[in-house]
């Protein structure tokens, strides 16, 4: 009996903490209440990072002098130079 009413105890203890309401009405106030802050705060945010990332992309992307790494055969690897490969001993 001491183990329902401390469930008991506890379930109205978070039904209080949530505002009172039960049932149906709470979920759809949860539901309405994660709605409008995903539309109002965590929405903008990600398409202000897409938005920045999109002009960084065309930033550089329009950047004439821009660093590109450019690598240049070897000429100890052999075949990428005029002449007679390296032979490798054996």
């Amino acid at each position: 009996m001491a183990r329902t009413t401390f469930l008991g105890t506890v379930r109205n203890s978070i039904t209080n903490l949530m505002g009172g309401v039960r049932g149906y009405q709470n979920l759809a106030a949860w539901g309405v209440a994660i709605t409008t802050s995903y539309f109002l705060w965590v929405k903008p945010e990600l398409d202000l990072k897409k938005e920045q990332e999109a002009r960084l992309a065309l930033a550089r992307e329009g950047d004439r002098y821009r660093y590109i790494e450019r690598t240049r055969p070897s000429s100890q690897d052999g075949g990428t130079s005029y002449g007679k490969a390296k032979e490798t001993s054996q």
